[in-house]
This record gives structure tokens, C-alpha cells and sequence, in this order.
């Protein structure tokens, strides 16, 4: 018998990663900037939206809510002083930066911080605007007063954005239904 010997194939490796092992960047190597991604709205108000505000459910359930006090007004009281302790990152401001942000990311007002994508999750939405509001009930007359305008007006925006949103979706779900279905099947006639 005849041994054969066999070819045996070339196999060439390239290594392709940018950093060597202790972070530094490789050798000939650049890196590209990142391009900014433009945003766009995901909805559009409308004037009857607007109008509309006092039917939805989150305005009538914060017509029965408690209302809180309204911050009074002295002559000591400067709007442009700084809230104490805002640098710290365990602040009540950065507190409620981070319910707001987490609550206009279900919104899909903002991409999600950690996905970095939009998405629409109305009940998501409406967990942290309810525990916005539980938070206000709760330190109503405890917080400095920017903290309180803060806090309200993040509310403020919140809610109204969702019940835009709750119109703008039972919008589409009666249009997909016109669409789907006729007078005469709504009505059960043949």
C-alpha cells in the first residue's frame, strides 16, 4: 500500500480586536464616533387631545385625589437659589430624576436608559405616575419649596403626556375598528 500524504489546508487567524488585553488600544487602530441618532417624536397633539384632558381617567382620578397645598409665597424665598443637597447623588432631586426618567421612558418620550430604545408601555407609565402622586401625598409640607415645584411639575407634564397618549391610542383603536368592521356588523344586521 501506497501512502498517501494529504494537503493540509492554510489556515490563517486575524485578529480583529481593537484593545490589547490590559485596555490600551491596538496598534493602527481607530476609532470611529459615534453618530448621534435623531429623535423623533412618536406622537403629535392635537388640539382636540388637549381639549379632551378633563375626560381622561388619570385627570378625573387627580380631580379625586387630595389635593395638596399650594406652596406659599414669602419674601425670603429667592427661585433662583439652589436646592440644598442637589449635588449629592443620593438627593431627593436625583430621586425624582430617575422615577421622571423611568416613567418618560414607558412613555416613550425618551429612549429607555438602559436599552436605548423607545418603546410604549402605558401601564408601566401609569406605575410611576401613581408613585409620583404617592410621593407627593406623602411629603406634602416636608419638601423645600423648589423641591415641591420640581415634583409637581414633573407630575404636571407626566400626566398630561399619558392621557395624550391614552386619547391618541383609543384614536387608533377606533379607526382600526371602523376599518375592520361595518355599521351593519356593529349593529348585528346581515
Amino acid at each position: 500500500m501506497m501512502e498517501r500524504e494529504e494537503e493540509q489546508p492554510e489556515i490563517k487567524v486575524t485578529d480583529k480586536r481593537k484593545f490589547n488585553l490590559d485596555g490600551s488600544l491596538r496598534e493602527g487602530v481607530e476609532i470611529e464616533a459615534a453618530k448621534p441618532k435623531e429623535e423623533t417624536p412618536i406622537y403629535e397633539p392635537t388640539e382636540e387631545t388637549v381639549k379632551t384632558y378633563e375626560n381622561a381617567p388619570v385627570a378625573r382620578e387627580a380631580e379625586t385625589t387630595p389635593q395638596i397645598e399650594e406652596i406659599p409665597e414669602t419674601d425670603e424665598f429667592d427661585e433662583n437659589q439652589e436646592i440644598p443637597g442637589a449635588e449629592d447623588p443620593a438627593s431627593f432631586v436625583n430621586f425624582l430624576s430617575t422615577l421622571a426618567t423611568n416613567a418618560a421612558a414607558a412613555l416613550g418620550a425618551m429612549p429607555h436608559p438602559v436599552t436605548g430604545q423607545r418603546s410604549l408601555d402605558l401601564d408601566t407609565g401609569k406605575y410611576w405616575l401613581d408613585i409620583l402622586g404617592m410621593l407627593r401625598e406623602k411629603t406634602q409640607g416636608n419638601l423645600h419649596p423648589q423641591e415641591a415645584r420640581l415634583l409637581d411639575g414633573l407630575l404636571g407634564d407626566l400626566r398630561m403626556q399619558y392621557v395624550q397618549l391614552i386619547r391618541v391610542t383609543e384614536e387608533r383603536l377606533k379607526q382600526q375598528a371602523a376599518q375592520k368592521f361595518s355599521a351593519n356588523d356593529i349593529l348585528g344586521k346581515k
